[in-house]
Parts: structure tokens; sequence; C-alpha cells
């Protein structure tokens, strides 16, 4: 038996358990809150012919809406690489403003269906997965619009540092088309 199987082994172990122990209406609650999170808000369009092998590699944080878990962040990018059960390997990394320090948090992706549709579910503790949505993406892979699984979590992504001012301006037209407030993006210094 391998690790994987260990770990698959404790999981459904413990799912057995607690499924044991918990009223049904408890389970049933909590499993509905874990799969809201690996949703698409309304109106967002998972890109299709998605190509993972081109997505892979290291993307710079060009614009977001705050959340807690950048709150405080500059120079952010996101690294993506292949695991060896062939998940994806995210690593995120920002330079806290204050302090200097560089933060980083590492996740696992997998994809929620097939994996030339631009929706996967990220986690980076536990059991817990939220979206991550390619809704735009250039034919190149210079840059890219993501959503999370509702319209507070919003980034453009690009290979380099700065973008143009048409694709800044594209950005925030397409994300303000489908419902997101930009009123309060976070734009790289």
């Amino acid at each position: 038996m391998n690790k994987r199987d260990k770990t698959v082994g404790v999981s459904l172990n413990f799912a057995k358990s607690f499924t044991k122990s918990c009223p049904r209406w408890v389970t049933i609650a909590c499993v509905m809150i874990l799969a809201a999170c690996t949703g698409v808000p309304e109106g967002v369009e998972p890109v299709s012919g998605f190509d993972k092998s081109r997505y892979l590699g290291t993307w710079h944080e060009i614009a977001r809406l705050d959340h807690s878990f950048e709150r405080g962040l500059v120079d952010v990018t996101a690294e993506y690489r292949v695991n060896e059960d062939g998940s994806i390997r995210v690593l995120n990394s920002g330079m806290n403003k204050k302090s200097g320090e560089r933060k980083v948090a590492e996740g696992r992706a997998v994809f929620v269906a097939e994996e030339d549709l631009a929706h996967l579910k990220v986690s980076f503790f536990g059991p817990f997965f939220a979206s991550y949505i390619v809704f735009e993406l250039d034919p190149d892979y210079r840059y890219a619009y993501v959503s999370g699984f509702n319209k507070d979590y919003l980034w453009l992504l690009a290979r380099d540092p700065k973008v143009s001012d048409e694709i800044r301006e594209d950005f925030v037209e397409s994300a303000v088309a489908l419902g997101f407030n930009t009123e309060n993006l976070i734009w790289r210094e």
C-alpha cells in the first residue's frame, strides 16, 4: 500500500465515521457548503480548449480584489507545476509591504471536469477547495482573467509584471460586464 492509498483509506474511514456520528442534515449541509465553493459565478464561462501545459509556469498578479489571504502583499506571483499524480502544484508568494518578508502558500489544484475546460478547484489546506476559473485567456497565454467561486474573487494575471493599458482597460470592462465590482481593484505597483 503506497502513501496515497493510505491517505485515501484514512479519508474514507474519517468520512464513514463522520457520517455515522452526525445527523444526516449536518452531513448534507457540509457537502453543500464545500460544493458551493467550487461553483462558477453567474455569467462567468470557463475558457474551453484550455491547454494545461501552456498555462504552467510563473504568472504575475497585475490586479486583484482584496481578500484576507493576500491582504498587505505586493509583488505577488503564482507558479504552477505538474505533480507526480497529475494534479497541479500551486505556489503563491508575495511580499509583505510592511515587514518586507516574503509570504508563501503552497496548494494543489485539480480540474473540476475535463482538462480542456479552465475550471479548477484549488486547496491550500486539507479537504477544502475553492474554484479557480480562467474566463479570458490570451491566445498566446500571456495574460489571463481569473475568478473564484463568487464575484468577490477576481485577478488579472500575466507572464510579465506589466501589461498594456489596453489589456488593463479590457480586463475592467469585461469584469464590469460580468457584474464584478472593479472599484476596489488593487493594481500592481
